[in-house]
């Protein structure tokens, strides 16, 4: 705690000229370059400055305002924010891995897509010398109606302990694992988000909004539920039968289907995985999963980075949370899927090309009919000739995305990012933008 802090709008302002030095310094001082120095910008008034995607990792800007500031984009792991004032601030895609939240007021900010993984977001206030001596509080007004915005955020690991995050939107945000205990939630969203073993024991949920969440392994002893909305959740026994129920091990399972891929079907067995629950196996990423069905399936959270994937089906599948880069996905189908905040950086979605007898080809095109890919990274993905009707990519990342000839009639795609995407004959509507 600290004697004889200012209030917010007593603290001392930093123009764009000065703010841009100090993001030079720290430059040169994470790169061991002589003259640099750390950013310790300690109760000092940055509102509306843009911070231009900086990396200010381990910087301290403890007691500060940046009430609007731009922060998108930039890397903050390990910085203290430690009673900071961020109403409003733009936080949208940036790291705050292991960033220090303490006591940080952040009523109305925008944190769609931002990594708060291992951030600590307990309670922590600073405290000033009051008028007759005595410590007191530091007084920060509140700005009726403004929300915290945790929409797509990944939060996974977040010790949120404690937190007053009243009326407080967390919809479509991975908070799978995150420690709430105690937390003060009361008329939350928590709609489509991921709260497997999320723990909320003894916190306020009055009237919070879970519908559509997965809730499988999350804990709610003690909370106050009055009015908590649980429409349509995911829970355990929502999530599908456990792979050891086949009688088989999945090596075993996967000669009979490769023997039935090699044989055209004429011997073996085609692996169907339809409805099976398969995050917990381990190395699933290594097992080739070429031509199996897999409709309905879980994958929630699952490593499947460069996994063979190809001419499956995964129909109404869930990927939610999975880790997708460089998989070869080619062919396949995913109508009606579940990838909302998946990671599939370089991953391939283009068609499979068939030899006929007579020496012409057919194509196999990847259909994504239907699919969720709400926050999803597609940063680089091979998507040519995709079909993409009706698939939902509110705030998802496609820069670089390869989306030639692709059909997206009726595609939802409210705030996503598309810098340097090919779209060369492709069916697609940029006013949904």
């Amino acid at each position: 705690m600290r004697e004889e802090v200012p209030d917010p709008n007593e603290l001392d302002p930093v123009s764009q000229m000065e703010l841009d030095s100090i993001i030079r310094q720290h430059q040169m001082f994470t790169q061991g370059q002589n003259g640099g120095s750390r950013a310790v910008v300690q109760y000092k008034n940055l509102s509306y400055l843009n911070f231009n995607a900086a990396d200010l990792s381990h910087a301290d800007f403890t007691g500060s305002a940046l009430l609007e500031a731009d922060l998108s984009g930039g890397n903050y792991a390990g910085t203290s924010f430690f009673a900071c004032d961020m109403r409003n601030a733009n936080l949208k895609g940036a790291n705050f891995r292991r960033a220090d939240f303490r006591g940080a007021f952040v009523a109305g900010a925008d944190l769609t897509g931002a990594n708060m993984e291992g951030a600590d977001m307990r309670e922590g206030k600073i405290m000033k010398r009051g008028r007759k001596g005595t410590l007191e509080d530091r007084k920060r007004t509140a700005g009726e109606g403004a929300k915290t915005v945790f929409t797509g955020a990944k939060l996974t690991g977040t010790n949120m302990k404690g937190v007053h995050a009243k009326s407080a939107d967390f919809s479509d945000a991975d908070l799978s694992g995150v420690n709430l205990e105690n937390a003060d939630m009361q008329e939350a969203s928590f709609k489509g988000a991921n709260l497997t073993d999320t723990d909320f024991t003894d916190s306020n949920l009055v009237h919070a909004d879970m519908s559509a969440a997965v809730t499988a392994g999350a804990v709610m002893d003690g909370a106050e539920k009055a009015g908590l909305n649980l429409l349509n959740i995911v829970t355990e026994r929502d999530m599908g039968d456990k792979l050891e129920n086949l009688g088989k091990s999945l090596p075993e399972l996967l000669d009979e289907h490769t023997l039935w891929v090699a044989t055209a079907g004429r011997s073996g067995r085609q692996l169907d995985l339809g409805g099976y629950d398969l995050r917990d196996v381990l190395d699933l990423n290594r097992f080739p999963l070429t031509a199996i069905k897999a409709v309905g399936a879980n994958f929630l959270s699952q490593n499947l980075q460069s996994a063979e994937m190809q001419s499956a089906v995964f129909d109404k599948a869930d990927f939610r949370d999975c880790k997708m880069q460089e998989a070869d996905l080619r062919g396949s189908s995913f109508k009606y899927t579940h990838f909302s905040r998946a990671d599939l950086t370089g991953a391939r979605l283009c068609p499979l090309q068939f030899d006929n007898e007579d020496g012409s080809h057919w194509f196999q095109r990847v259909n994504l009919s239907g699919a969720s890919m709400r926050y999803a990274i597609l940063r680089e993905v091979d998507m040519r000739d995709c079909i993409m009707m009706g698939v939902d990519l509110s705030n998802a990342v496609l820069s670089g995305c390869d989306l030639r000839r692709a059909d997206l009639t009726g595609a939802v795609l409210k705030g996503a990012v598309m810098d340097d995407v090919r779209l060369d004959d492709a069916i697609i509507d940029l006013g949904a933008l």
